[in-house]
């Protein structure tokens, strides 16, 4: 009688670790070349989004924190909303997450997220609220800025930071080499992606746990 007992349970674990959303703990970690974990979050607006809607489209997660000087620096010179502008003309979506605890540095109401995105001028087509984060820790999100992409299969093909130049000076964006549009560029063309993770550069990303 036990065992049958048992069935549910199981049944609920198995879940778990395939899915992940704002309302429990996520079972994995991204890894590159894999599956990417599915996914539910509410918006700024208050609209929901599941990654399993945009089967057949190229998906990339940006985890970003307005106070960051690395996410200031991407936003201030322009070059994050340029990113984002050239992959939704191509095809591509782009979410914003955030990923940082009530209390913490980055947090943001759905109002306050709101009003950033269009202070920023972001081309992002949404920014994605994941207070507990669950989805943050199941893509093993670092920093912010920590980017990933998601192909139209829903394998992960690239995990890193946007591109080679770790610092916060404006200059350097000039001479860097951008990661994710390169990255997009390859896949795209139905090419094998050549730089699929780089190191992720900027503030941790500020969970709660």
């Amino acid at each position: 009688m036990r065992k049958f007992l048992l069935l549910p349970f199981i049944a609920l674990a198995i879940g778990a670790a395939l899915s992940i959303s704002a309302f429990g703990p996520a079972r994995q970690e991204a890894q590159v070349g894999q599956p990417a974990p599915m996914w539910t979050l509410t918006d700024t607006k208050g609209a929901t989004y599941r990654l399993s809607d945009y089967a057949g489209k190229f998906v990339v997660l940006e985890w970003t924190n307005h106070q960051c000087p690395f996410v200031q620096k991407h936003y201030r010179t322009g070059n994050m909303q340029a990113t984002q502008k050239w992959a939704r003309d191509h095809g591509a979506v782009w979410f914003s997450v955030v990923s940082s605890a009530p209390g913490s540095q980055g947090y943001v109401t759905p109002e306050q997220g709101q009003a950033i995105m269009l202070r920023q001028h972001s081309m992002a087509n949404a920014k994605l609220l994941d207070t507990g984060g669950y989805v943050g820790h199941a893509y093993g999100a670092r920093t912010t800025p920590d980017i990933m992409i998601i192909d139209p299969k829903g394998i992960l093909i690239y995990s890193g930071g946007i591109d080679n130049k770790p610092t916060t000076d404006d200059e350097d964006v000039k001479t860097a080499h951008n990661y994710v549009r390169a990255a997009l560029e390859e896949a795209m063309a139905g090419k094998q992606v050549s730089v699929p993770t780089s190191q992720p550069y900027g503030c941790s990303v500020k969970y709660a746990h």
